[in-house]
């Protein structure tokens, strides 16, 4: 079965089909059912190992971001948060006292947190999320989410 993709580097052959894989001195990156593989022959040089597994790594996929809200002094930090859809945040409690953060409009709740709990929830699609503390409800927050980009 041969393999989805296929990257040769060097030495010098057109194609993986023009050398013998067994007696070739190069590298080779494939791709079958999506994991690569890479085939070290001797000879090679560190500039051309890091060449491949730079090739490697730019075809892996790339997790979103994530990001931290901060509770704490009975406050949200940052109060107003600008992120990427695909973005995880998370709101850590540092007070000492229970707090909870609860969407306005109930996309997202979260129990009572206690001190260091934490509450993360993926934001997938772009608009403005206010949220607050139901036990607290003077406390308020913003999560502004933008497209993701490309989309």
């Amino acid at each position: 079965m041969s393999p989805a993709y296929c990257l040769v580097i060097p030495g010098r052959a057109q194609s993986a089909r023009t050398r013998n894989p067994e007696t070739s001195r190069s590298l080779a990156v494939a791709l079958d059912s999506g994991f690569p593989r890479l085939r070290v022959r001797p000879g090679m040089t560190g500039l051309l190992l890091a060449t491949a597994i730079s090739a490697v790594v730019a075809i892996s996929p790339v997790r979103a971001e994530d990001a931290e809200v901060k509770i704490d002094n009975f406050t949200f930090n940052p109060p107003q948060l600008t992120i990427k859809a695909g973005t995880t945040v998370t709101w850590a409690n540092h007070d000492d006292i229970p707090h909870t953060v609860v969407s306005k409009t109930l996309v997202f709740k979260s129990k009572a947190l206690d001190t260091d709990d934490k509450y993360s929830f993926t934001f997938t699609t772009p608009g403005n999320f206010a949220y607050f503390c139901s036990l607290h409800p003077h406390m308020t927050g913003t999560i502004v989410v933008e497209a993701a980009a490309g989309k």
